[in-house]
């Protein structure tokens, strides 16, 4: 079949997205609203219900589908919810973007003095939740014949410096061993990894005058920092058509950052 733009169309495909709401000016948030303009219908999840229900109803103003879901990803129970809450309203689930995570809240931490309760809630939330969600859509996605998982990891993973890092590394240990799994069910999974983006928490976590950002200046190939939007891209090539031969990668966004073979 001939390569056609239509082939990253979303049209029919229903897509969860978590860590949706929360901040303002949000990677979250960019998903959801690049997926929904592809076609999809999302659900936008997020532990705050009420910056969920924002962008589900900024969705909604320009013409698209869309639900805001509250859930806690670390509970098993709340992540089948949001998936039924998904299946109900439009017939199940083909796309999970395992977005949420812990990031500005966790500062910079010397792993030697990092208090193991930290370790623990970190590895939590961004390793454990996204497979809790993976465990809660799979049922689904194989059901409707396919699907895709996209993994949200980090330029900061590569190497691991610090708890976070460490948790963005073992979520990329995940992905590898989500593809080989389910790669015979017609289930792809990838993931990106962002480099410094302009997000709210990322303005948070490096504002503008952090010597961090400088180093970034100096040593990335391209351009250091980006904007949320400049991530959606690569997530409708991993969630579409197009993108149905490529599983088990980790894309990095980030200006040339994180230069791999």
């Amino acid at each position: 079949m001939a390569f056609s733009l239509d082939q990253f169309r979303l049209d029919g495909k229903v897509a969860i997205v978590t860590g949706a709401g929360g901040r303002g000016n949000s990677i979250g948030r960019a998903y959801a609203l690049g997926l929904a303009g592809a076609g999809a219908a999302v659900i936008v999840a997020d532990i705050q219900a009420d910056g969920a229900k924002v962008v589900a109803d900024e969705i909604t103003a320009h013409g698209g589908r869309a639900v805001a879901v509250r859930v806690d990803i670390t509970d098993p129970a709340s992540a089948r919810a949001m998936v039924d809450t998904a299946t109900s309203a439009f017939g199940g689930v083909d796309i999970l973007v395992n977005n949420a995570a812990l990031m500005a809240e966790l500062g910079h931490q010397p792993i030697a003095d990092v208090a193991i309760e930290d370790w623990n809630r970190t590895l939590n939330v961004n390793l454990t939740g996204a497979l809790i969600c993976c465990q809660a859509a799979i049922p689904a996605m194989r059901a409707r014949g396919g699907g895709r998982i996209v993994n949200q990891t980090s330029g900061g993973a590569f190497p691991a410096v610090g708890i976070y890092g460490i948790s963005k590394l073992a979520l990329v240990g995940l992905t590898t061993t989500l593809a080989k799994s389910l790669g015979k069910d017609g289930i792809t999974a990838n993931a990106i990894a962002p480099g410094n983006v302009t997000s709210d928490a990322g303005k948070q976590l490096v504002p503008d005058d952090s010597a961090f950002l400088q180093f970034l200046k100096m040593t990335v190939a391209g351009r250091a920092q980006g904007e949320p939007d400049e991530l959606v891209g690569a997530l409708l090539l991993l969630c579409s058509d197009a993108g149905a031969w490529i599983t088990g990668q980790t894309l990095h966004v980030d200006g040339g950052w994180v230069l791999r073979p």
